[in-house]
């Protein structure tokens, strides 16, 4: 007989883990009507792209991406990213569980945690890709940011070719832009000509749409998780063709009001961002960078952020309801799932996925 202190505990709910904001996120309803976006679906892949100018080969790639792992055929995606070896340097990134210094253990968490892809390096596909192309989609990350210059610096740098990529079984190209950095040009430029070439073979392109200047940190506070900055990167994101973008999720509003202040200029921008489309509920924050993605043509998937620990699991699915009910795509969630046991990074990715196959949980 199990006593109670033996008993397995069972698994939250979405709204015990939300807490005091379960009803402000499961409830609310956005400032602007969910009947402007193209919203994920079984069928999203024929509404968006058939009329595109995307071949069939990136199409087939598109749907070897939506219709693996749980949330197959849902229109939906969960992906694992582990690109941090690089960006993070193997050692900040890996010591917590040290199993993840070979790569083939990045690949067997996405399969066994039911993801839809899994992105990292040429480096690591190309160590066991002949075990695991046909197994499940493979995102080559084709630049990255590494730690080892001195002193640090943000530059975006190719770490091979999209043809390297393809060679690879890739159903996918991802990269990373630093828009707002005094390097952007060069990135813009160059990412612009490798995601022509990406679809040109039948891949899927997908953007990192980060921010980065030590400008967005204004009196103190930090806007590069802006609603208003990172929206006008997905916007520029999409304008270069990127299927999907992958963004921070907004957290606050007002980057270019605050760089407008004091005499100084900044760019562009209209009050009604502030007063029509936004508020500070954190759903209309996220709609506002799916508003970005040509009203949803392109999906958004929100960034998972750096493991805190104890809190991951509530943080993730926190997360995956924000997105979800603003209309996005999805979760790519990396450091949350695999700076922990094995088991215990399967379980986030699902509880990660129960939110987008939970039809309780609505578009807002």
């Amino acid at each position: 007989m199990t006593n109670a202190a033996t008993r397995p505990t069972s698994t939250p709910t979405t709204q015990e883990l939300l807490g005091s904001d379960a009803d402000l996120l499961l409830n609310y309803k956005a400032k602007v009507s969910k009947d402007l976006l193209h919203l994920p679906g079984p069928d999203f892949i024929d509404r968006m792209y058939i009329q595109s100018d995307r071949n069939p080969q990136v199409l087939r790639n598109m749907a070897a991406m939506f219709n693996h792992g749980r949330l197959a055929g849902t229109g939906y995606c969960s992906i694992l990213p582990v690109d941090q070896g690089i960006e993070h340097s193997a050692g900040a990134s890996f010591a917590k569980n040290p199993i993840y210094f070979d790569g083939e253990n990045i690949i067997k968490l996405a399969i066994e945690g039911g993801c839809n892809a899994v992105a990292t390096t040429f480096g690591v596909f190309g160590s066991v890709a002949r075990k695991y192309a046909h197994k499940i989609p493979f995102l080559v990350k084709i630049n990255h940011n590494e730690l080892l210059t001195y002193p640090n610096q943000h530059k975006q740098i190719l770490f091979g070719s999209v043809e390297e990529a393809w060679n690879l079984g890739a159903a996918s190209v991802g990269a990373t832009i630093y828009f707002g950095s005094d390097d952007s040009d060069r990135q813009i430029i160059e990412i612009s000509e490798a995601f022509q070439r990406a679809h040109e073979l039948g891949m899927v392109t997908v953007l990192w749409c980060y921010l980065r200047n030590s400008a967005f940190v204004k009196d103190g506070k930090d806007y590069h998780t802006s609603a208003d900055l990172t929206g006008q990167a997905n916007h520029l994101g999409v304008t270069i063709q990127a299927d999907i973008i992958k963004q921070k999720q907004a957290d606050c509003n007002g980057g270019y009001q605050a760089l407008n202040m004091g005499g100084s200029s900044y760019g562009k921008f209209d009050p009604r961002i502030y007063t029509d489309l936004c508020s500070d509920n954190p759903i209309d924050l996220t709609r506002y960078q799916v508003l970005n993605c040509f009203s949803g043509r392109s999906g958004l998937i929100n960034s998972g952020g750096a493991s805190s620990g104890a809190n991951d699991l509530a943080d993730a699915v926190r997360t995956a309801v924000i997105n979800k009910r603003a209309g996005g795509t999805g979760l790519i969630s990396g450091r949350k799932s695999f700076q922990k046991p094995m088991a215990d990074g399967v379980k986030l990715l699902n509880a990660i996925q129960d939110v987008y196959l939970d039809s309780k949980i609505t578009i807002a």
